[in-house]
Order: C-alpha cells, then structure tokens, then sequence
C-alpha cells in the first residue's frame, strides 16, 4: 500500500465567499423540483446534491466554501478556464445590441457570420460551411438528417445506415442516443431508432490481448467493412465516431485505426463523419481530433469548447462534397432551431476562440501540459489499484484493477457489483478534485488552461484518494 498523504496537507479551503447559502434549504428546493440528466432522484434525494456557486480557473466552489479541482473541466467544455471576463463582456455587448433574432426567412447576423467565417479558418481546408445548433445531441441529429438528404439528393435513397460503435457517445436525443452505443440509453424509450448500426470499439486493453497495438488498429477497423457487407454497402450512408471515446472512457486508439477506417470508407463511398463534441477545440493537441488522428472527415459535429461552455452552442462543419450537393441540388433544407446561429452564443463563441489563439492554449496541450499530464499519469501505474493509464492530449484515464498483471490484459477487474470507481470519486469529491467514473475507469479532462503547477496538484490529490479507495477496499475484503 502507498503512503497516505496526510489530509491537511491537501484540504484546501476557499477564500471568504461574499454570499452565505443555506446548504440544505437549496438541497430541498433541488429535490422537490429539479430532475437532474443521468440521475438517480431517489438517492439523489437521500444524500442531495452538491451546490457549486462560484468558479475560478480550473476550481470550482460550492455552497459550503469547499474548494475543489475540476478535472473534467464541467463536463469536458470549459477549455479556456473559468472567470474569462472578456466573455461575458462580449456576451453582454451583444445582448444590450441584438440579444436574439433568428436565422429562418433569409436572415443571418453579423456574429454568426464572423463565426462561420473563422470556423472555415481554423477546420480542416474541405471545410468551408457551418450549420449551427444549440448542442452536441443537435448537432448528430441533423447529421443523420444531412447525411440521408445527400444520399437522396446523390440518386441513392436506400443508403440510411449509419454505422457506429458500442460504448460511443453521440448525445441523448432520440437520433443521438441512437447513434451511441450504449445499452444503458438504448434500453429507454425504444432505442436505437431504425438506420442505425453498432460494431465494436477500438479498446486495446479489453479486446487486443495477442496483438501488437498496431495489429489490433488493422484488427477494429476491420470490424467497420465486416459490417458493410453484412448490411450491404448499397444500403450504408456514413460511419460515425468520436476521434477518442470521451464518455466512454477517454479510449484512445492505436495509431493505426483511423487511416484503416478511412481507406474502408473511401473504398465503399461511404460518408466518414467525426464526433469532435469532446475533442475539438484542442482538447487532443490540435484544433480538431482528426487532425491528430490522421483522417479527412466529411462532416464533423463540434459543441462544448468552442464557447468553452460559457453559453450553449453546437454546430456541423460540412465538408465540400456535401455542403456543394446541399447546395446546388437541395433546394429547401427542412431542418433547424429556433437557436440556430443565436448572436449571443456566437459572440462567446468568437471572443472564447480569441483566447484559445491568444495565449495558444491549443499549442500548449500539445508541446507542454499534454505531456506532462502524461508523465504524471504514467507515475501513478505504481499505485497498487491502477492496472494501467493512459492519455492525449488533455484527456486521461486509469483502470482501477483488484490484481495487477504484467500487461494490461493480465490484470484482474473487481467484480462490478463492487462499483469500486464510484468509491473512488466519492474520495475524490470528498477530497478536493472531480474525477469521473465510468465503470471502474477513473478519467480526467481539465481545462485547456491547467498549468503545469495545478496538474501537479491535480495528480497529488488523485494519488492521495487512491490510497484512500485502497484502505476501504482492502478493509472491505475486496483485495483478497
């Protein structure tokens, strides 16, 4: 066992806040009326919900005056770090000229159009048209509405099918929820809807024992053009993924496994759409996932960090082949949001990118906090819980494993009904840093601001609540 760090050294507490909460009156409000997304209410209620009120940088506070890191940057979003004045300035600016007007009827407003403009800028050169929605969810729904009317309008209207892969995350609306490939979601409301398809996911550690990382990329990719033929490429409209499985569990693929799943695309004429939801932005290192990864999308869904979550906003980059049949051929697209465009999220948008470019945020993910985090989750493999870790760019996750093996298809998993992950942030929040649990794998997203001072501190206080998971597992007889 390691040694415990001692609890005063990594208690912090946050300075004297101007506003004083009344803690479990607010609990009781939350209960009594607000449904919470993923939660269970029922025990929601018994242990209530904690109440965050103020944010700085990469910490949060909530009503008692804790003092808490957020290694999951709100929920993978706020890249540019929280207390950014200049974008509520600019949000506000906006709000006191032209708080909303919409973008039906031939009408468009001059910072959606700054923000179309930049974003063909920054994406990939095929690149060149943004359609703008209110989310992530959004955002794939009207990729399948997109990817379908192109095949319409292309003289192949039996191609419908949408490939995905299971434990993928694509948003929670019906056509959302379906493209993701989890069962927990599909097992609610009837899901996936009709067209849409699963194959496995690009997971090393759980599926490549006997293969070198790069033989197991060739290996899942090949999965993609199994399903092809089982559906028949006829019938087959797009594949759909995220560059690394973020909600899944930040799977981060072999090298290999893009170029492979391209060159499966190109060879059925298949539309290859990426997920950049989580990893746009510069959360990997780049501006968007597929830069890192090696592969030329044809639509790609974007969201979260592109206002660094200061204000809702989502959008679909569509790439030249795409956005020229739309065009020419389409005539009316009969898709779109009240939001779509909104000027106010548009403007965050624009003055969250200034900064990103700015203080180069996304260059340093790359040359600098990037690897950092990654030698400093490589140092907690030491830990006797961890079966292995791994990263890129701002995105980390470790297993936590009852026996450790010499590979990490040789360690031995807790039994599920242990819930040992959900142990181990309930330390974490406990104990000053958020962490997620997805299973038994514990992941990190910080925000793009994180120095390498607070991933030190980050890392320090996960060590410490890893010890603090291995004392009550240990006690509970769980390590035998």
């Amino acid at each position: 066992m390691t040694t415990n760090t001692p609890v005063a050294s990594l208690r912090v507490t946050a300075p004297e806040v101007q506003e004083a909460y009344d803690t479990q009156a607010l609990q009781q409000l939350d209960s009594a009326h607000y449904l919470h997304p993923f939660t269970d209410h029922a025990a929601l209620r018994e242990r209530g919900a904690r109440v965050i009120v103020r944010a700085e940088d990469v910490y949060l506070w909530d009503s008692d005056g804790k003092k808490i890191i957020d290694g999951m940057a709100g929920l993978w979003c706020v890249n540019a770090g929280y207390g950014r004045a200049s974008i509520a300035d600019a949000v506000h600016a906006q709000l006191l000229q032209l708080p909303f007007y919409n973008s039906f009827f031939n009408t468009t407003n001059v910072p959606a159009v700054k923000l179309a403009a930049l974003l063909a800028q920054l994406s990939p050169p095929q690149f060149q048209h943004v359609f703008f929605t209110g989310s992530g969810s959004e955002a794939n729904d009207t990729i399948v509405r997109m990817v379908r009317r192109y095949w319409q309008l292309a003289g192949k209207p039996g191609r419908e099918v949408i490939i995905s892969r299971r434990n993928a995350y694509h948003g929670s609306t019906m056509a959302g929820a379906s493209l993701g490939g989890m069962p927990g979601m599909h097992a609610q409301g009837g899901l996936p809807i009709p067209g849409i398809d699963h194959i496995g996911q690009p997971n090393y550690a759980e599926e490549g024992r006997g293969m070198s990382e790069a033989e197991f990329g060739l290996h899942a990719a090949g999965w993609l053009e199994e399903k092809i033929l089982e559906v028949g490429p006829d019938r087959v409209a797009a594949f759909i993924g995220e560059p690394v499985q973020g909600a899944g569990g930040v799977i981060i693929p072999p090298a290999t496994y893009w170029p492979e799943i391209q060159r499966i695309c190109d060879k059925y004429d298949i539309l290859l759409v990426s997920d950049e939801v989580i990893c746009g932005f510069g959360r990997l290192g780049t501006w968007f996932g597929c830069q890192l990864m090696g592969f030329e999308p044809d639509l790609i869904a974007f969201a979260k960090g592109v206002t660094s979550g200061y204000v809702p906003l989502g959008g679909v980059l569509v790439g030249s082949r795409v956005a020229h049949t739309l065009i020419e051929k389409g005539g009316d697209f009969n898709h779109g949001f009240t939001y779509s465009g909104h000027p106010a999220a548009c403007a965050a948008a624009l003055e969250n990118i200034r900064i990103l470019q700015a203080e180069h945020l996304v260059e340093r993910v790359a040359l600098e906090t990037g690897p950092h985090l990654k030698a400093r989750f490589a140092s907690l493999v030491a830990h006797p819980l961890v079966g292995h870790a791994e990263t890129c760019g701002l995105a980390a996750g470790l297993n936590l494993v009852r026996r450790k093996g010499q590979t990490a298809h040789d360690c031995e998993a807790f039994p599920s009904t242990h819930a040992v992950g959900m142990l181990c942030r309930k330390h974490m929040f406990d104990n000053g840093v958020i962490m997620r649990a997805v299973g038994d794998r514990m992941i990190v997203a910080p925000p793009l601001s994180i120095s390498v001072a607070r991933i030190d501190e980050m890392v320090e206080r996960i060590r410490y609540c890893l010890d603090l998971t291995l004392e009550e597992v240990v006690a509970r007889g769980w390590m035998a």
